[in-house]
């Protein structure tokens, strides 16, 4: 029954098409970096300066869609049948969902973003270092961080879970797209085949920068010396920690390392919120929450055609390009988890609790790194602005038990790469079997190699440049399936509640007559 099932999933067109362009891809990269580097520039570059007011327009109603749904009549439509609970525990729920949307992107830039604002104010007028800068930076870091990321996550895997068990479709991005009768087999593969280059392509850039981080870890806290093999070593160990995960299933590892990833990340903010300047950091976190709302659209919009400055392009741009090519993985994996729960508790969830969580690692991480700067002279943003991918163990250097911290912080750090790669390799099984929730474990090692190979290449050949640029081009083609996916859940509710009402109307005389 195996060999048949791989037999079968091999022979998928969805399954041949995006794993060969992967792989073009990866020996373009490895066999000519600097014409891979070079022209992946060029294509972002040109998306970046075009298309940047689409990402932005586009995710802001992506925010203003979601919130409708939770608080409109159709948020009480269960994600299942009416009688059906939950699979997982809430704290299970929260925690998986958080691993798999944030990665080791918030330890990467939890102190990193924040002082980089502080050295380098995004709002022209405003002295750098100063205090009015540190306020700036942290109402950035939060929106960067908050409900316009988790919304992109929030409609695919609303979408998906709906269309799955409302209406039984497969666990497809294609089946999304029911609601707006594009149904012709032609479409359906190429919207599948663009959600897994989609994937791949953000979650190397996850992993591109988790690598770099660690193994800038190991040279700053180690003196371990840089070279080109140590990041495909860090890569080669990685890639047998995430295979190893996604081979035991959902139940048992990826769930047991959601959990004790969430233990750390609670762990490690309870210390450094009472070890750090505890008040400075909660009354830091509440006026950046209230700065963060009171710019709430303004920031959403924010452009700069009149300056030509392009620090909404290098960061809110990227930002959203970069959790687009996510949110087909985050989507799918999240919609898995996610059965039985109300679509007013689905959004609540998704949208919500996870950017709570990084508000509170953005505080108490950056606020305290502002802090230092502001009041001890600690000069930690110009340590950031030298090599950004060690600014939280020059941070963990300010503190006692700095060795054991560094390990913690790696160890955190190899957790979430590993939680976010094994539950891409098995969406991807997923997507690329026509929705087979239980994929060959023979397709899941193909994607697991292709996810390290494009990761190395992405960096040896162009770094974390080479990771923004390829996110980039990735995300433009898959935010037009978005808004498609968002029309057809729209129309499919509606249906469906009218459906219901014509049902009750039918009813009812019925009832009066007896």
């Amino acid at each position: 029954m195996r060999k048949t099932k791989e037999r079968i999933s091999f022979n998928n067109p969805v399954f041949k098409i995006s794993a060969i362009v992967v792989v073009l891809f990866a020996i373009w990269g490895a066999f000519s970096p600097a014409s891979f580097s070079k022209y992946a520039s060029a294509v972002s570059g040109f998306i970046n300066d075009s298309f940047g007011w689409f990402y932005l327009a586009s995710v802001a109603g992506f925010v203003a869609f979601c919130l409708f749904l939770a608080f409109s009549k159709y948020g009480n439509i269960k994600l299942g049948q009416e009688n059906e609970k939950p699979e997982f525990s809430f704290f299970a729920w929260i925690s998986m969902l958080f691993a798999a949307g944030f990665g080791a992107g918030i330890v990467f830039w939890g102190v990193a973003e924040p002082l980089t604002h502080f050295a380098n104010p995004p709002l022209e007028g405003i002295e750098p270092q100063s205090a009015e800068a540190a306020r700036v930076a942290m109402r950035y870091s939060f929106f960067n961080w908050g409900f316009h990321q988790w919304s992109v996550f929030t409609i695919v895997g609303l979408a998906l879970a709906y269309f799955q068990f409302r209406k039984k479709s497969k666990l497809l991005v294609s089946e999304t797209l029911n609601g707006v009768n594009m149904k012709k087999r032609s479409i359906k593969k190429t919207v599948n085949i663009l959600a897994i280059i989609a994937t791949v392509t953000g979650v190397a850039t996850s992993m591109g920068m988790g690598v770099l981080q660690i193994n800038a870890g190991l040279n700053y806290v180690f003196s371990i010396p840089n070279s080109t093999w140590l990041p495909l070593l860090i890569i080669g160990v990685m890639f047998l920690l995430y295979m190893t995960s996604a081979i035991t299933g959902l139940d048992k590892g990826i769930k047991f390392l959601s959990n004790t990833n969430m233990v750390l990340v609670i762990g490690f903010m309870l210390f450094f919120l009472f070890k750090g300047p505890t008040v400075f950091i909660l009354e830091s976190f509440v006026l950046a929450v209230g700065d963060y709302l009171h710019h709430f659209i303004e920031m959403s919009f924010f452009l700069t055609p009149y300056t030509g400055d392009k620090w909404v392009h290098d960061w809110t741009v990227f930002y959203w390009a970069w959790v687009i090519t996510w949110s087909p993985f985050v989507g799918s994996f999240v919609a898995r988890i996610s059965r039985g729960r109300t679509i007013r508790e689905f959004v609540i969830g998704v949208l919500i609790i996870p950017p709570v969580i990084a508000f509170m690692w953005m505080a108490i991480f950056g606020g305290t790194g502002l802090y230092m700067d502001l009041f001890q002279n600690t000069a930690l943003s110009e340590a950031v602005t030298k090599d950004v991918a060690t600014a939280i163990f020059v941070f963990l250097q300010q503190f006692p038990l700095y060795g054991l911290l560094s390990v913690l912080m790696l160890a955190l750090i190899m957790i979430f790469l590993i939680t976010s790669v094994d539950s891409t390799v098995y969406v991807l099984g997923i997507m690329s079997s026509d929705g087979n929730e239980n994929p060959s474990n023979a397709v899941k090692a193909v994607w697991g190699v292709l996810i390290a190979a494009i990761t190395a290449v992405l960096i040896v050949s162009s770094g974390l440049e080479g990771l923004q640029s390829v996110a980039l081009i990735a995300a433009l083609p898959f935010t037009v399936i978005m808004i498609l996916i968002s029309i057809s859940l729209f129309k499919s509710l509606y249906l469906e509640q009218k459906a219901n009402k014509q049902d009750i109307s039918e009813i009812t005389p019925q009832r009066k007559a007896q």
